[in-house]
């Protein structure tokens, strides 16, 4: 049975991981956010924290990687157990993006059979995704790959029974209540609706290869065959700019 109390977790000797419940839900998760920060922060003023090294965020947990050469890993244990106990949850909105996807047959070969199923047409598909704005998560399974809630419950579909050997590189999908984005060409059982031109995941961006980060939020926006081919060509030559894909949110 789940509770609210947190639970310190050890990933072999170098990690801790501290888990907030069970399931995917927002509040979990932004107690996630809350302890996130504040472990960001004391790794700049505590000692006990300077050997934290990474920090990675999922639905429900917070993992810790540090180098016990520089810090005590059982002190350390203590301290973030401590700090999940009382420290409050943060709905951090991070950015918001607006990314362009096509949705062309042969970008999207779930597309129409999730209409049948679903008893709607392809169009109002389309139109329940373009009016959602979703929220992710985390990053993980592969490099940039986005797991992000918010899903229409209307459009809501299990993998699929056989997945893929090969699901092709920026590929839109969604799987139960989640959507993502394959960064990479990847096996993969998630029902393709789309694809995006936009790289998820760039090494020319060393401090933030990652496009996406739990806690942003993504709109989609559809664009035809020949703007997709045109934006596909400008981000393979490092002439697209990542801001250009963020949304303003207070206009001036």
């Amino acid at each position: 049975m789940e509770t609210n109390t947190p639970r310190l977790l050890p990933l072999g000797d170098t990690a801790w991981t501290v888990e907030f419940g069970n399931r995917i839900d927002p509040a979990l998760h932004g107690r996630v956010l809350g302890l996130l920060l504040e472990v960001l922060e004391r790794t700049r003023t505590e000692e006990t924290f300077a050997g934290i090294v990474d920090t990675v965020p999922t639905f429900r947990s917070l993992t810790v990687c540090y180098d016990p050469l520089k810090c005590d890993g059982e002190r350390l244990g203590e301290a973030l157990l401590s700090l999940a106990r009382t420290t409050g949850a943060v709905q951090r909105d991070g950015r918001h993006w607006r990314l362009p996807v096509c949705f062309d047959s042969d970008f999207a070969p779930d597309l129409d059979d999730l209409a049948q199923t679903k008893g709607l047409t392809r169009e109002a598909v389309i139109e329940l995704l373009l009016a959602t704005t979703f929220r992710v998560y985390m990053i993980a399974f592969m490099p940039g790959f986005p797991y992000m809630g918010g899903l229409p419950e209307a459009l809501e579909m299990p993998r699929l029974k056989s997945p893929r050997k090969a699901v092709p590189a920026r590929s839109f999908a969604i799987a139960g209540a989640m959507c993502a984005v394959y960064p990479w060409e990847s096996p993969g059982g998630w029902r393709l609706l789309g694809r995006t031109p936009i790289p998820l995941f760039s090494a020319r961006d060393e401090h933030s290869p990652s496009l996406l980060s739990s806690g942003d939020r993504v709109s989609w926006r559809a664009v035809e065959r020949n703007e997709y081919t045109e934006l596909e060509a400008a981000a393979l030559a490092g002439n697209l700019q990542r801001a250009s894909l963020l949304v303003e949110e207070n206009p001036s």
